[in-house]
């Protein structure tokens, strides 16, 4: 396979979760994130800027209000346009044009409920969600293609338009076209939003070749 063509702008992922691997980081301060934020210098040969680059869960727990804060204080320190996976998994799910879906939680429950909360602020319906309580980011690092594939078939629901990945510690981009083929919709995973949101917003056309249908040609409903 060819190698992608190498992208002239640049992005940044500044993880803002001091949390140690052998756990999971779900406990993420506002106070902690905004103390953390101004500690960045401001990076002129950034183009744009993510947050946070290590957990999904941290651009989430603070519900739609507290996600646009968080990137509007990173996009304001380092002078660059700013967004997190939370938001990005909106993004794309407005580009299919897609509202109703099942989630596939690596997470307690609590923080799934937190998720489903911010997709319903978003006007997005969760008809169905497991959470798979995984002990830490480390032990996900380590899960197989197999068990990855049967999560996302327990969440999954007749009435979803969408299954959903919100775990960045997952190695979920080589499944994408399988996990579709066999669940018949897309699947939308932390890591592939965030990518693919990226290459968006610096005004790069996200289509790839094998990486499902957020990264296919298909246009939003309607448009």
């Amino acid at each position: 396979m060819a190698e992608p063509a190498r992208e002239e702008a640049t992005v940044v992922q500044h993880a803002l979760s001091a949390a140690p691997a052998d756990r999971p980081a779900l406990s993420c301060g506002e106070d902690d994130f905004l103390a953390l934020a101004r500690q960045l210098a401001p990076e002129p040969a950034v183009d744009f800027a993510y947050v946070p680059g290590l957990c999904s869960s941290c651009s989430f727990t603070r519900g739609l209000k507290g996600a646009r804060e968080q990137t509007r204080v990173l996009g304001g320190r380092l002078g660059v346009p700013a967004s997190s996976t939370s938001l990005a998994f909106l993004t794309a799910l407005t580009h299919l044009g897609i509202d109703r879906v099942a989630l596939a939680s690596v997470y307690h429950r609590d923080p799934t409920a937190s998720f489903v909360d911010f997709l319903t602020e978003a006007g997005v319906t969760t008809v169905h969600s497991v959470s798979a309580d995984a002990p830490s980011d480390r032990a996900l690092t380590a899960w197989s293609g197999d068990r990855i594939a049967e999560l996302t078939a327990a969440a999954d629901h007749a009435e979803a338009e969408a299954v959903l990945v919100p775990e960045t510690a997952l190695h979920t981009t080589p499944l994408l076209d399988d996990l579709e083929l066999s669940l018949g919709k897309p699947v939308l995973t932390a890591t592939a939003v965030t990518l693919w949101d990226a290459l968006r917003a610096l005004a790069t056309r996200p289509v790839r070749p094998g990486l499902g249908t957020l990264f296919g040609s298909r246009r939003a409903r309607g448009s």
